[in-house]
């Protein structure tokens, strides 16, 4: 009994130091993903939540159970490549041009504005210049994991303040590049000029290579692996495509997640667009599940107790700055109040990248261990925060909405102006019943632009309320039809219940527009 008893006990042992470091540190990190989404659910909260007090948990500040950082924040970070590949997939190359207002116009000025202000309130404490520039460029930087996670969540991709939101961050990503160029010149090593122009060759190669790989290789090879068809060969050339983008990228010193993403656009121009998607979806889910759960490493209980008006300040300070200077700008770019406060919110807390450029200056002797250490904490924590506030910003647009008046007239609505004066087709929902809110749910997740027209003010103001297009309007009377532009639209969805209306909606509609496709 004491041979098998020793025999037992030294097998245990030999169990523990084999899979001690990385291979415990994948175990629990699974373990941990896969309970988060099944407990966040029951306690009627969001998943992004549970990962984040997951990591609090787990990690480096809390019980200390993950022993391999490095391999755990690799993964993660493959999280945010693939979920910005799987967005890519799902914007064309026309789309993506269509957004260059929100992206060069928005994302410019909201990026400059919110650098230069929190550079001024740093400067208010004495910090030195090298410092400002690392701290205001690198808090200015919003989170594209979190707020497309959470716009993806509540099929908000294709509202107004979505498509300003994804906007925004598109630049944000292109933003990362300069500052991660002229950090490490700011310890003192290197000519500006110089370091950019390099940068700016780098950026043309990474475009052009991708740009070559996309149009001459993907389809020829992806057409010799589907002819295969073989599941794995085909999963290999994905996985093979998104890795290969996003390394390039990283290489020529942009960011991997412009790579994944820019490689997602080419892919959602090819018939095979649908099956990568469907291919990548496990690995964008479990991996995104990580990186959330590694920002929760970040946050430190004990540093956040010992110095709770400080990081309390930070927080607040930095998402209030954010919030204001970002609706405000919304609101000059066309956005109504309602979808501005709701990307102001959307957009107030720090992002990933903040933990790329903090790290550098901190290694490069530009900001202090100490002063890194608080300012990641409070990020992650602006990054906690931030799905209570998207639904507290939903909430907030819902009661202006409800106590103004219902002015959402053609020549008012920055939404209504985009379909009036459209030049390309979208695809008009007549009716936002049952049917009509499946419809517009189903063109939403494919971003495609449409308009929603409904004879009940009531429904129409509650779609309004979401963010969504849909408007008041009777679409048997020719000038609505001409104020919806519906000569432009590519197709005609009539989800009205009443069979009788139907009927009148189609007759009206077929005298006006004769060849007009009607379902």
């Amino acid at each position: 009994i004491a041979s098998t008893a020793s025999t037992i006990q030294k097998a245990l042992a030999d169990l523990r130091v084999n899979i001690a470091g990385p291979k415990s540190d994948t175990l629990i990190l699974l373990l941990a993903t896969a309970l988060v989404t099944p407990l966040a659910q029951k306690a009627k909260l969001s998943p992004i939540l549970g990962f984040l007090a997951a990591g609090m948990l787990i990690g480096p500040n809390g019980l200390g159970l993950i022993a391999e950082l490095h391999t755990t924040e690799t993964l993660a970070e493959l999280g945010i490549v693939f979920f910005l590949f799987e967005m890519g997939i799902e914007l064309s190359v026309e789309r993506l041009v269509s957004m260059k207002k929100d992206v060069f116009g928005l994302g410019l000025g909201q990026f400059t504005i919110t650098a230069l202000v929190l550079a001024l309130v740093g400067k208010l404490f004495g910090l030195p210049g090298n410092a400002l520039v690392v701290l205001g460029g690198g808090l200015a930087l919003s989170s594209s994991a979190f707020v497309l996670q959470l716009l993806k969540d509540k099929n908000q991709l294709a509202t107004r303040f979505g498509k300003a939101s994804f906007g925004t961050l598109l630049f944000q990503d292109l933003a990362v590049v300069p500052l991660l160029v002229v950090t490490p010149i700011l310890a003192g090593s290197g000519s500006v000029g110089k370091a950019l122009g390099n940068a700016l060759i780098k950026a043309g190669m990474s475009f052009a290579g991708i740009a070559f790989a996309g149009r001459v290789l993907l389809n020829p090879l992806y057409s010799i692996v589907a002819g295969a068809k073989s599941q794995e060969a085909f999963l290999g050339v994905t996985l093979l495509t998104v890795l290969s983008m996003s390394f390039l990228t990283e290489g020529l010193g942009l960011s991997n997640t412009l790579g994944a993403f820019l490689a997602g656009v080419l892919l959602s121009e090819t018939k095979y667009r649908y099956q990568v998607e469907a291919d990548i979806a496990p690995f964008r889910g479990i991996l995104l599940g990580l990186f959330f759960v590694t920002v929760g490493f970040e946050i430190d209980c004990h540093l956040i107790a010992n110095n709770f008006p400080v990081v309390a300040g930070l927080v607040t300070g930095i998402m209030l700055i954010k919030t204001v200077i970002t609706t405000a700008l919304s609101l000059a770019f066309g956005l109504s109040f309602p979808n501005a406060i709701q990307s102001g919110l959307l957009l107030s807390q720090g992002g990933e990248f903040a933990f790329v450029t903090f790290g550098l200056a901190r290694n490069l002797g530009i900001l202090d261990p100490q002063l890194t250490k608080l300012m990641l904490t409070s990020v992650s924590l602006t990054m906690a925060l931030t799905p209570v506030l998207s639904s507290f910003g939903g909430k907030m647009a819902k009661k202006i909405e409800e106590k103004s008046d219902f002015t959402h007239y053609l020549g008012q609505d920055q939404d209504a102006i985009e379909i009036k004066e459209s030049d390309t087709g979208f695809v008009a929902v007549v009716g936002f019943g049952i049917v009509g809110k499946v419809v517009c749910d189903l063109l939403d997740r494919k971003l495609m632009k449409y308009v929603g027209i409904e004879n009940n003010p009531k429904k129409a103001i509650q779609a309004r309320n979401q963010g969504l297009p849909v408007f008041f309007g009777d679409i048997s009377r020719p000038e609505v039809c001409e104020a919806f532009n519906l000569s432009n639209a590519n197709a005609i969805i009539i989800t009205i219940a009443d069979p009788v209306e139907t009927n009148r909606a189609v007759i009206a509609l077929r005298k006006t527009y004769p060849d007009k496709k009607i379902i």
